[in-house]
């Protein structure tokens, strides 16, 4: 079950008779082994493994913030197939609302994504594979019409207020300060004395945003960005989900979503290997 942003869970024991919740790591690595593939009849899934050549050359030509896309929809059963049990599933989900659902999921080739796209009706709108760090979605649209500073009404604060106002006096002057080039400005709420109420009122006055991204290691990362330009909530939960780490940080995209260039060009050896067997 889903710990809220605020409420029970959201903030560490008082220190009388705390005890440390260290993170527990899996008894098993997750390592890379090469896809079962139940397609074998080559000449049925030409048109995926050109699509699939023409993604490791992206891969190995990758450009920083230059993504490529390479559309799915005209494939067939037997391609789409083929195609899906190379893809797998990644470490890394994504969920973006709205009238248009978009669902990204990383495939177990980091900075390989499959994006799609769905109507109120459920029917497919959009599907391909896009190469980067991040998809350009997440990057370009998250905070389209976001609020670019945080206001309240002084006259009418909620009792019991410890923190919040200064945590947004410091988020405003980041956003302000914002530009791409800016490091990732994180506020850990853990480390900070905080009431439900300041808890409540930074989630009513950050408003809850439409994109909300999973990203699985040792335990889970849950992002969810907010109605606040550049503001995202960011929990880290152990293996027994329970939140460990609750932080405000301020970015175009939290860093642990995205793929690093060593793991493109890892990428790119990977798919190179499978579709040398093909």
């Amino acid at each position: 079950m889903q710990l809220p942003i605020i409420g029970q869970g959201s903030q560490p024991k008082e220190t009388d008779g705390a005890e440390l919740d260290f993170m527990r790591l899996p008894s098993e690595m997750m390592t890379y082994s090469m896809p079962r593939v139940s397609v074998t009849n080559t000449k049925s899934i030409a048109k995926a493994k050109a699509l699939l050549q023409s993604v490791l050359e992206a891969l190995k030509n990758y450009v920083p913030a230059e993504n490529q896309v390479f559309p799915t929809l005209g494939l067939d059963e037997n391609e789409l197939a083929f195609i899906n049990e190379i893809l797998g599933e990644g470490e890394v989900s994504i969920i973006q609302q709205g009238d248009v659902q978009t669902q990204i999921q990383e495939s177990v080739l980091a900075g390989v994504w499959r994006v799609q796209s769905f109507n109120k009706q459920g029917e497919a709108q959009n599907d391909f594979i896009e190469i980067g760090d991040i998809p350009r979605l997440v990057k370009e649209q998250t905070f389209v019409g976001a609020k670019k500073q945080l206001h309240f009404d002084e006259q009418n604060l909620p009792n019991g207020l410890m923190n919040a106002l200064p945590l947004i006096a410091e988020l405003n002057n980041q956003i302000a300060d914002y530009s791409p080039d800016t490091l990732a400005h994180v506020i850990n709420l853990s480390l900070l004395p905080q009431t439900p109420e300041d808890l409540q009122f930074l989630y009513e006055t950050l408003g809850k945003g439409t994109v909300s991204i999973l990203s699985r290691s040792y335990g889970t990362n849950r992002i969810t960005s907010t109605l606040t330009d550049k503001v995202w909530w960011v929990q880290y939960f152990n293996s027994d989900d329970t939140l460990i780490l609750n932080t405000l940080e301020v970015s175009d995209v939290p860093s642990v979503a995205c793929a690093a260039m060593e793991d493109l060009a890892d990428s790119a050896e990977r798919l190179g290997e499978i579709l040398n067997f093909y």
